[in-house]
């Protein structure tokens, strides 16, 4: 037992000494900031290496919920961090709205170019976001426009996995550290399905609705009349309470579906992509 905490001990010294590395050779950095476990930990650590030399910019558009855009300023008004938020289009681009399995592209890209832009402007040498290393086995479109646009993924190239990081983030006392995995609400969507901001709008509200009820872990995918909910497979059980079930059936109705469904296989990040 003594032998496994002394190499996790030397495994997170190292993932923090070689992120450190990189972010100090950098100098000054932009972040993306989302608010997210991920862009968290990269602001953390940045503001550690760098100090004032670090601005972290997150997006305001209909794809973002109001709960994660006041999420994200406050936490990093807590970590003390340099923020502002910046107003983003990606509901003017047609290769965004059209909803292919190149969405995130174009979603970031259109967030990429205008960070790149602030960067210039204010003198910031890089422009970063919080990938990770767990992220180069999924579909991450989102991605490839990084690279196109010059921004750099610090927690790729120190080879900073998820488990790292959140493991780090409760060691530090952070209580960020088991949030649950956010998305855009466009993700919600399936892929050949139009987007638009009363969809996205109605997205957000069956999640509210699901949030209020007592649901952590939540998703609703859209199908257009369908709403899929995607809950823990823990909380099926809390599902059914006959209360809880007609209250969540009867305002998701409300909000235009007709038929509610719920997803069998539970919560989980990505699903839509497994149509792919």
């Amino acid at each position: 037992m003594e032998k496994t905490k002394e190499n996790e001990l030397e495994k997170t010294n190292n993932v923090l000494s070689g992120l450190s590395s990189i972010l100090s050779s950098m100098e000054s950095v932009l972040i993306a900031y989302s608010g997210g476990v991920d862009s968290t930990f990269l602001l953390k650590v940045s503001l550690d290496v760098l100090g004032d030399k670090v601005l972290a910019v997150t997006s305001d558009s209909p794809t973002i919920t109001r709960k994660e855009l006041s999420y994200a300023r406050n936490m990093a008004k807590e970590l003390g961090a340099n923020h502002i938020v910046l107003k983003t289009d990606e509901m003017d681009c047609k290769d965004f709205i059209k909803n292919s399995s190149q969405r995130c592209f174009w979603c970031k890209s259109e967030l990429f170019t205008k960070l790149n832009d602030l960067a210039k402007k204010h003198g910031y040498n890089y422009v970063v976001d919080g990938s990770n290393y767990s992220d180069t086995s999924d579909f991450r479109p989102g991605l490839k426009a990084a690279r196109k646009l010059g921004v750099r993924s610090p927690l790729i190239e120190a080879c900073v996995t998820k488990g790292d990081i959140r493991n780090l983030l409760k060691t530090w006392g952070l209580p960020i550290w088991n949030k649950p995995s956010t998305a855009c609400l466009s993700s919600r969507v399936p892929y050949g399905q139009t987007i638009s901001v009363s969809l996205l709008n109605r997205i957000e509200k069956a999640e509210d609705i699901l949030h209020k009820s007592g649901f952590n872990h939540v998703r609703v995918r859209d199908h257009n009349n369908i709403a899929r909910i995607e809950i823990s497979v823990e909380d099926f059980s809390k599902l059914l309470d006959p209360n809880v079930k007609d209250h969540i059936s009867r305002s998701l109705k409300e909000l235009g579906y007709k038929y509610i469904a719920v997803d069998l296989d539970g919560y989980r990040t990505g699903s839509l992509n497994e149509a792919l």
